[in-house]
């Protein structure tokens, strides 16, 4: 069951855009299913046209649609546009080479309303996506001109840039641009990109090549790389001796790569070795190091100059002898003190702070501002206003000034501090992901096998060798290597860091098994099904990693103010300066208010610079993502993977939660309890038929019906069922078929009425006895005449009904939407304490339930399992979708519930909100820090108290903000799960055991 969530949990690059015509095709084939025709008609979309939807916030009536239709239909390039005031969703159909969804945004928020793009989805053909390491970004004012920048380029359809963990996912059209040019634009905004990832290599690898090798050579083994089955490209690095190999895993794999490298070469120009490259340097760890222990040296050098500028201007100038020396004069007013802080704070300023210089330049070469902006302001005037009188003390006999110089260093060496406490911190916000990375074993022992299956050797290599449809064996005690199933042997493996369950699952001949997962007590032969990018864990990492790159809804805040933020706090640091420096000329305070050591200039740039520096725009950029990227991380080692900052903030609002009943409510593998014939037959016999009929179906009580006929049919582990012909599912009611030339229909009561078929009186009863018993009773016809009932139970799960008594004690709504009988959906609800019901109910029905609530004002959950919940999983405003269900319900859901169990939706929401309150609690932090931090530097308190802000410690201030933000989001990682649902696991435990 755990493998099958986390195959299911992959979630392939852009099939979301397949998401309903995959919906449409299952639904046609199973008893939960909709109107095919409806389908098709609403998401056929043309080849040369992609969708979008928008959530649009503020219509009101017909009359607001109305407007945002009109105003959308002004644009060129549009085919088509549908507004739905009362979901506050825009689905627009354009030609993307003549506009793009950021300009259909916008003109929906010239209307008037607030726009958020929910799903852009383009022609499969015309889309691909590549993920970006960004270096240099300081703020959120980077990121969102980044985001502008890339967005501008013609091609691009979205761009995200996230700042905590400094990377860019951007979906782009790869027939008018490559990612090349996305590097080269992000390298003329002034920043350092790496490629991570592209939509081309799912499958590939680098080999790096050792020994005596010619060019030659090199061309041979291209050819021959080539020329292999399931190679798709072939590219050499000479500067770096490297190979990549693009490649399609279910064809060939590394170990053949190097075979056919040590082989071809061989006798041409000498012995050579090939092995995998990692490219360490590039990692996002390596990358992380690095940057710490720039930081760290940086810091330490400027603790080098800094502290003597300091102690010569604070602290020397108090030692009666130590003064005298300072204070003696070389050239005019010139001392030894004013040199020996020239000479010191000058590499300061110029070598040890260079990167604020950088930083500036390319911020404003591409017009906006950063914080590096105002350090680099900041610390000139401090540092050319102390040169300057430096130099009018060297050349006047009796100039007296002051210099700034242990400001401008102490200011550089305090924001250096900052920033490598900073990178420290934020580092460890991703540890969810290095921790997940670092699950798959090193090594791995790969069988040989004879032409019976029989091991005949084996040999230790690297994990990263393991090709698909390999034999690998697993000793106890060791991970496993790959994703595969199990051929020999039985044995306990341990899934809790992968899935967060903690118990031990049995594995057998035939179970699957996860890559990365740790086997306790047996050994086992696997075969291997999935390896490198394919596999289970390299899969949830992606999930995760593209959680932490989408932004949340609240994060718009933040990416509105850095707009303005540097601008303003510039503009109210010379006003605070000019303010000072005119009320000191014109006398408009006391000159004692002055200190003996400064004149009103002095002290009006004292207060200028104070300003510039002790505002932050990094703490704002950091609320949001680094909340986010914790919380994601903490949600995945509970089993609880979480899609992003805009699934978290909006499950923090649930306050209703729709429940599917069959997989959800209930065990979901229903199993038949009861057989009643009707007419008399032999039970095999009809057995044969009904299974025959049922086994196209895909609907979980088929399957039980299917494997309980198996039970007359002993002889056959996978007996073939005789031919039906004519199979068609009616929706919501069962199926029929024509078997051995008989009609056969099971179903419930609607399926055979609306066939003419008549239900007598014991039928009645028994179909009343089985929906008491919470079971459901299902309906045998053939030829039209009613031949037996069948009672399907299936358990109820041991957490449900205390799962719900919690969700009310949380002020929470529970309603149960199923497509099954009203008798057994009551008897179900009232069991485990659900008191609103609707039973019967299509998928489409299940949809327009979940928009009916909305309506009334509800904030809707619904958790399923099935392809029948796929439409209500979208109509929801979160989706929650149980782990063991199908594909089509995880791809359609926000939150995965990776263990399947009903505690995990508790878990879901309880995190969200604890997530979103600390989100609140960094905003409050950010903003209010900005808001009383800058009245205070610009000398509210001065009149009144004589307090001042020195700069040094405005720039201190400056950095603590930060990572005060950063540190109250990892906080989050000592997140526990309320205690009621630690003692339900136990008891669930307990009933199972039992």
């Amino acid at each position: 069951m755990a493998t099958k969530l986390l195959e299911l949990t992959c979630i392939r690059k852009e099939r979301f855009s397949e998401r309903y015509p995959l919906v449409r095709k299952h639904l046609t084939r199973s008893r939960g299913g909709g109107s095919s025709s409806d389908m098709a008609t609403a998401f056929e979309i043309e080849e040369d046209i992609s969708r979008a939807i928008f959530q649009v916030l503020g219509m009101t009536c017909s009359a607001c649609a109305g407007s945002v239709e009109k105003a959308i239909k002004r644009l060129p390039g549009i085919h088509e546009a549908v507004i739905d005031a009362l979901n506050n969703r825009a689905q627009i159909l354009f030609y993307p080479n003549l506009v793009d969804v950021e300009t259909i945004r916008e003109t929906i928020e010239d209307a008037g309303f607030e726009a958020s793009l929910i799903e852009n989805e383009a022609n499969e053909r015309s889309r691909q996506v590549c993920r970006i390491r960004i270096n240099g970004m300081t703020c959120t004012s980077c990121s969102s001109t980044i985001e502008r920048v890339l967005q501008s380029v013609n091609g691009v359809q979205r761009a995200h840039v996230a700042l905590a963990i400094e990377e860019a996912e951007i979906h782009y059209d790869p027939r008018l641009l490559s990612y090349d040019r996305l590097l080269e634009e992000i390298e003329n905004a002034g920043f350092e990109a790496v490629l991570i990832s592209t939509g081309e290599d799912v499958s590939k690898i680098d080999l790096k090549i050792d020994g005596e090798f010619t060019d030659e050579s090199m061309k041979i083994i291209e050819r021959s790389l080539e020329a292999l089955p399931g190679v798709q490209s072939v590219e050499i690095s000479h500067g770096t001796d490297t190979i990549s190999v693009l490649y399609k895993p279910d064809v060939t794999g590394p170990r053949n790569f190097i075979q056919v490298i040590e082989s071809t070469v061989f006798g041409h120009s000498g012995h050579i070795k090939a092995t995998i490259f990692s490219e360490g340097g590039v990692g996002r760890e390596s990358q992380k190091q690095g940057e710490i222990k720039q930081y760290y040296r940086s810091f330490l050098w400027s603790l080098v100059f800094t502290v003597p500028v300091f102690l010569t201007a604070m602290v020397f100038m108090y030692i009666p002898g130590i003064k005298d020396l300072l204070m003696f004069k070389v050239i005019n007013m010139l001392t030894v003190g004013e040199i020996i802080r020239w000479v010191l704070a000058t590499p300061v300023q110029f070598v040890i702070g260079w990167r604020f210089y950088t930083g500036s330049y390319k911020a404003l070469r591409r017009g906006s501002a950063n914080m590096d902006v105002l350090i680099a302001l900041g610390t000139n005037a401090a540092y050319f206003y102390s040169l300057y009188t430096v130099l009018r003390a060297a050349t006047s006999p009796d100039f007296k000034g002051v210099d700034f110089f242990e400001t401008s260093a102490m200011l550089i060496s305090f924001i250096i501090l900052g920033k490598y406490l900073e990178v420290m911190a934020k580092g460890k916000t991703s540890q969810a992901i290095a921790k997940l990375m670092n699950l798959a074993p090193d090594t791995a022992i790969l069988l040989s096998l004879d032409e019976e299956g029989n091991a005949t050797g084996e040999e230790e290599i690297d994990g990263r060798l393991i090709q698909k449809n390999d034999v690998i064996k697993i000793v106890p005690g060791a991970k496993v290597a790959s994703d595969g199933y199990v051929i020999w042997g039985q044995s306990h493996v341990n899934e809790s860091m992968i899935t967060g369950e903690a118990r031990p699952v049995a594995k057998r001949k035939g179970d699957t098994v996860i890559g990365g997962t740790l086997n306790e007590n047996g050994v086992l032969h696997v075969k291997v099904t999935r390896v490198g990018s394919e596999s289970a864990l390299a899969q949830i990492v992606r999930l995760v990693e593209s959680a932490q790159l989408a932004k949340a809804p609240v994060q718009k805040l933040a990416d509105r103010i850095s707009k303005f933020f540097v601008p303003l706090v510039i503009f109210l640091s010379f006003s605070t300066w000019l303010a000072w420096f005119l009320a000191g000329k014109l006398h408009w305070y006391p000159e004692s208010w002055i200190p003996p050591s400064m004149d009103s200039f002095e002290l009006a740039l004292q207060f200028g610079i104070s300003v510039m520096v002790i505002a932050c725009p990094c703490a704002l950029g950091l609320a949001t993502p680094t909340a986010v990227m914790v919380g994601t991380g903490v949600g995945a080692s509970q089993g609880v993977l979480i899609k992003g900052g805009q699934a978290l903030e909006r499950a923090h609002k649930v306050n209703c939660i729709v429940f599917d009943k069959t997989g959800t409510l209930t065990m979901g593998k229903p199993v038949v309890v009861k057989t009643k014939l009707l007419k008399n037959m032999v039970l095999r016999e009809f057995y044969e038929l009904v299974a025959a009929t049922e086994v196209n179906s895909e609907h979980p009580l088929a399957k039980a019906i299917v494997e309980y006929g198996k039970k007359f049919r002993d002889d056959e582990e996978n007996p073939a069922w005789p031919e039906s012909r004519d199979f068609v599912s009616v929706t919501g009611n069962g199926v029929k078929a024509i078997v051995k030339g008989r009609e056969i229909m099971v179903g419930n009561k609607s399926l055979m009425t609306s066939h003419g078929v008549i239900i007598p009186v014991d039928a009645e009863e028994l179909l009343t006895e089985a929906e008491e018993m919470a079971q459901t009773g299902i309906l045998v016809s053939i030829n039209s005449e009613l031949i037996g009932v069948l009672s399907v139970s299936d358990p109820l799960k041991p957490s449900a009904r205390v799962a719900i008594s919690i969700l009310k004690s949380m002020n929470i709504k529970s309603i149960m939407v199923t497509g099954d009988n009203w008798g057994t959906a009551n008897s179900i609800a009232r069991e485990v304490g659900i008191d609103s019901v609707i039973a019967e109910a299509k998928p489409e029905q299940k949809a327009e339930k979940v928009k009916e609530l909305q309506a009334a004002g509800h904030v809707v959950a619904m958790v399923g399992d099935g392809i029948n919940d796929s439409p209500a999983l979208v109509a929801a405003d979160v989706g929650m979708a149980i782990g063991a269900g199908t594909d089509i319900a995880i791809e359609a859901a926000d939150i995965v519930l990776m263990k399947s169990n009903l505690e995990d939706v508790i878990t879901a929401i309880d995190l969200s909100r604890k997530t979103f309150s600390r989100i609140r609690l960094n905003y409050v932090w950010a903003l209010g820090y900005n808001l009383m931090g800058i009245p205070i530097a610009a000398g509210v308190l001065f009149p009144s108290t004589r307090f001042r802000l020195p700069p040094w410690i405005a720039g201190a201030a400056m950095a603590a903000s930060s990572v005060s933000v950063v540190c109250c989001s990892l906080l989050l990682k000592n997140y526990k799960r309320p205690e009621k649902l630690d003692h339900l696991e136990i008891r669930e435990i307990q009933v199972e055991r039992v």
